[in-house]
């Protein structure tokens, strides 16, 4: 592990916060878990607020571009951009890299370590900058599940899409979720992933794939 006061994106006054939020619960009791619950909602405001601001959208548009801004796909990017990874502290139960579910985790726990060190207009600029919410005109929506849903209740309003855990794998550390979708009972589709989120996404994702593919 690095020394963390190597880290050049914030100069903390007490390190513990963030030393918190670079502990992994398989390392000690007192770990980011809370962290990331308060991180969380600092995200979501703080983006939910820049978006109200600079973007003359609906409310409908705003809610997705805040989706996709704080969605565990945008965040574990922006984990690995920053370079987090050499510096969060493991138990020696936990043998391999960090999974995209824990990269988001700890990435809004750092939020919350900013947020408690430096105070909220700190922590908002952490966030605009390293978000890049200035991009929000080329932001890719990521929201698969809620695009999946909108296109076959646009075929027929009866139709629900639902979610089905077919199996778990792996340590309890580094799961593995294998999802199927269906579509009003019928599997139509298998994600996989490092939660069930992720594999719910990766599954609704594979169908919209084929569906681009099918339009072509």
């Amino acid at each position: 592990m690095k020394d963390i006061s190597s880290i050049k994106w914030y100069t903390f006054k007490n390190p513990k916060y963030l030393l918190r939020a670079l502990t992994h619960s398989s390392y000690s009791k007192e770990n980011y878990e809370r962290l990331e619950f308060l991180g969380d909602s600092i995200l979501d405001f703080v983006v939910g607020e820049y978006l109200f601001r600079k973007c003359d959208e609906s409310e409908g548009k705003l809610s997705k571009l805040r989706a996709s801004f704080v969605s565990e796909q945008y965040l574990y990017k922006i984990f690995d951009e920053l370079k987090i990874e050499d510096y969060v502290l493991v138990g020696k139960s936990y043998k391999s890299s960090l999974t995209k579910s824990v990269k988001a985790d700890i990435f809004e726990a750092i939020v919350a370590s900013i947020y408690l060190d430096g105070g909220f207009n700190v922590a908002k600029k952490f966030i605009i900058d390293t978000l890049k919410l200035s991009n929000y005109k080329t932001i890719k929506d990521t929201d698969y599940k809620s695009q999946i849903q909108e296109y076959y209740q646009a075929l027929d309003k009866k139709n629900k899409i639902t979610y089905k855990l077919l199996e778990q794998k792996g340590t309890p550390h580094q799961p593995i979720f294998y999802v199927g979708v269906l579509l009003n009972k019928e599997q139509i589709g298998v994600g996989m992933g490092s939660s069930k989120h992720e594999a719910e996404q990766s599954g609704a994702e594979s169908i919209l794939k084929k569906l681009n593919k099918a339009k072509k």
